[in-house]
């Protein structure tokens, strides 16, 4: 039984997460197009067990994993081995650990894979081409779960003593009860935890805390249902109005539109509440779309939503590496036009053509059901198949294990500790001013993009010392800062280079560096570089903050590398617009604008207990 409007959520939450990867700067909340997904996809599961339930005494548990796997398991296996030859238009740092990326999105692990490796959608150098299977995994393994327990749930009450008339009734209010306690289990688990971290892609992937969108859905399954529906559900649909079912409807679409558009993935709220919003919001959805199912017999869903609702999940699987491999080499709006039409020309091959004919039926296009003749079509079919396959293994097999860019950043971490071993056993720099008793020399402190050009600062800048770490953020550099002021290694110019990766608080952050900072230094500010970045990123106002600083802090000197960057945008080549670690031209811009920085600090006064 298929449910009327239905195709609304579903093509709103792919619209969400089109908006968020496309055009991340306008639509920075649109991840939230995920939980939708979650929230539709615990309650049709529910709603299907209680149905079955009703329709045949008992669950097929076996049954119920096969179907599954059936739907998942094609669509994602032609993704991986159509977009795969397209990586042969980009540089192999898009490949680098190809292999097990294909091995966990096969398998279903790709969440946890992410957070072993440190992947995210926001923070990777280069952007795996399968990290957003990650919804994917968290899924099945809702389902598996899931499904377990239902199945014992619907045996316990197929064993006891109860009468039959009340067995679906006893059956929904089992699931209600138990879908709640998951509900609090798993949001708990994502507030408590957001509170201790600085960096939330671990609770984000998390099958654990960011399963309770399905239990939500699980929850308002019991209260509603597709064929099976309970009789408070009856009222409310005689009771209820078109015009008051599609105010709520749409209201709770403008709060998802409204949440995609200003929330952001960094920001603590998102993870303290709005996750939560925005899966109540897609719950009123749905339970307005299902009666507003009852309210319009005579009227029928647009072909063309139905048409996008039916391939949302293939539009999902190959936009992703599709849209990473061609904004590489095509301008922005370019490669969104050809990632959905080659992501909606697949998809709709994988649901009308594929999927059928992999369960034994006959393939259909639209609603016309078409005949294969496999002696003629077999040949061909699997001779492109096997040429799929032969180009997937060969280029997992010749991937690198990492990007140049990784490699060159992972050197530099060793060569930085190893350096930071020798300081260990020389505490104190001989050469001292006399006042402050502050070792003299450079000290830098900063993030993955100081941390590709430390070689350089090392060679370039006399008496200089780095210390840098991917992912830093401001409260960090400041720990570091005052750990090598009570070491008395911090020296007597101090630079901080990072900001890339910051939260709402950078003012309060910097005041506070400031404040820790002792007197008898004199302090550079590198202001961060982001291409992605516009007016709205906190990396960007934390940017506009540093160029404000030195008027305020006359022993605050400005590196404007912000600015600079965006001038010369050449040297960041094919990586992510940040980084350009190995780029002579982008080395040699960034130590003249250190060097010059340097000279200009040299003519400024040191920090004093008075300012």
């Amino acid at each position: 039984m298929r449910i009327k409007w239905f195709s609304g959520i579903r093509v709103t939450g792919l619209i969400l997460v089109l908006l968020y990867h496309f055009y991340i700067t306008q639509f920075p909340g649109g991840f939230i197009g995920v939980d939708v997904f979650f929230t539709f996809s615990g309650f049709l599961i529910t709603a299907l067990f209680i149905d079955e339930l009703e329709k045949k005494e008992s669950l097929d548990l076996l049954g119920f994993y096969r179907r599954r796997l059936d739907r998942i398991f094609p669509s994602l296996l032609l993704a991986v081995l159509l977009t795969i030859p397209f990586t042969l238009l980009v540089t192999k740092d898009y490949v680098a650990n190809i292999g097990r990326q294909i091995a966990a999105a096969l398998g279903f692990t790709t969440n946890y894979f992410e957070i072993a490796t440190g992947g995210s959608y926001e923070n990777s150098f280069f952007p795996h081409l399968f990290v957003h299977t990650w919804s994917l995994a968290v899924e099945v393994h809702f389902y598996l779960i899931w499904g377990l327990l239902v199945y014992l749930i619907a045996r316990r009450i197929n064993h006891s003593q109860i009468d039959p008339r009340l067995k679906i009734s006893r059956f929904r209010a089992l699931l209600a009860l138990v879908s709640l306690l998951f509900f609090i289990a798993s949001f708990l688990t994502m507030f408590l935890r957001a509170f201790g971290l600085k960096e939330f892609t671990p609770i984000y992937f998390s099958s654990i805390s960011h399963s309770f969108p399905f239990f939500i859905g699980a929850f308002l399954a019991t209260m509603t249902g597709i064929k099976n529906v309970p009789k408070n559900f009856e009222n409310t649909v005689k009771k209820w109005t078109i015009k008051k079912t599609l105010i709520l409807f749409f209201s709770s679409l403008i709060v998802l539109l409204v949440l995609g558009r200003f929330i952001e993935f960094d920001q603590r709220l998102t993870y303290l509440i709005y996750f939560l919003v925005a899966s109540l919001a897609t719950a009123v959805m749905i339970y307005t779309a299902r009666v507003l199912h009852e309210k319009t017999p005579n009227v029928k869903e647009p072909k063309l939503l139905v048409f996008f609702a039916d391939i949302s999940y293939g539009i999902y699987l190959f936009h992703w590496p599709f849209y990473t491999i061609f904004s590489n080499r095509l301008d922005n709006h370019l490669a969104v036009l050809l990632t959905v039409l080659l992501s909606t020309l697949f998809a709709a091959i994988s649901y009308y053509i594929l999927e059928p004919l992999l369960v034994g039926k006959k393939p259909k296009i639209f609603t016309h059901k078409i005949s294969v003749n496999w002696q003629y079509a077999g040949v061909p079919a699997a001779v492109v198949g096997l040429l799929l396959l032969t180009t997937t293994v060969t280029v997992a097999s010749k991937a690198p294990e990492m990007s140049s860019l990784e490699k060159e950043l992972w050197i530099s971490h060793l060569q930085q500790d190893e350096d930071a071993m020798q300081e260990m056993r020389d505490l104190v720099d001989k050469k001292a001013t006399d006042e402050y008793q502050i070792a003299k020399g450079i000290s830098v402190i900063g993030d993955s993009v100081t941390l590709g050009v430390r070689q350089a600062i090392l060679d370039q800048i006399n008496d200089s010392r780095v210390d840098a770490e991917g992912g830093r953020r401001m409260e960090q550099a400041n720990e570091v800062m005052k750990s090598q002021q009570e070491k008395k290694l911090l020296r007597e110019y101090v630079i901080i280079a990072c900001g890339t990766n910051t939260f709402d608080d950078y003012e309060k952050r910097i005041e506070e560096l400031i404040a820790t900072l002792n007197p008898g230094h004199k302090l550079i500010f590198v202001t961060p570089y982001d291409g992605r970045a516009d007016e709205t990123w906190n990396s960007q106002k934390l940017a506009n903050y540093e160029q404000t600083l030195p008027k305020k802090y006359p022993f605050v000197t400005l590196a404007d590398w912000n600015t600079l960057a965006s001038e010369h945008k050449e040297i960041f080549g094919e990586s992510d617009t940040t980084h350009f670690a190995g780029n002579l031209e982008g080395e040699k811009l960034y130590m003249d604008m250190l060097q010059k920085t340097l000279a200009e600090a040299k003519n400024k006064p040191a920090k004093t207990s008075k300012n």
